[in-house]
């Protein structure tokens, strides 16, 4: 743990989870800062479904992402998630709705729309969701 002032602790996590067919790939970044607890209130949750033989640059596209998110200070949680063979989606948390809006209109939401039409079979399916409960590590 980094107690040096007011620098931010980074965690990056890299995980497979395999069970009854399905797979799910994820990839979790978020920063903590050393004086302040995170309190995430507000999420966006987005599905995205490749096209057929675009899987693979979907994922590519989805892993470079954590690049974005970890320049993003207003977004403290960022998961990159595959749900099925073309099926994947992203899930980001942040502590209120301004943090949640810079992000709609930041560099990840651009590259995002700017790259749907030549990896993704339909629009990206984005859904404001709130945070009932929450658990990071401290």
């Amino acid at each position: 743990m980094d107690t040096h002032g007011d620098n931010y602790i980074q965690f990056v996590n890299l995980a497979t989870w395999q069970s009854f067919g399905s797979h799910l790939e994820f990839v979790l970044v978020f920063q903590s800062r050393v004086k302040e607890a995170i309190m995430v209130k507000v999420a966006l949750f987005v599905r995205l479904q490749a096209k057929p033989g675009r899987e693979a640059d979907a994922s590519n596209f989805l892993q470079q992402g954590l690049a974005l998110a970890n320049q993003e200070a207003t977004t403290p949680v960022w998961f990159a998630l595959r749900l099925g063979p073309s099926t994947f989606g992203i899930f980001d948390a942040f502590d209120d709705e301004a943090g949640r809006s810079a992000h709609l209109a930041g560099p990840i939401a651009s590259a995002l729309m700017a790259n749907a039409a030549d990896l993704l079979a339909e629009s990206p399916r984005i859904e404001h969701v709130d945070v009932l409960g929450v658990k990071l590590p401290q």
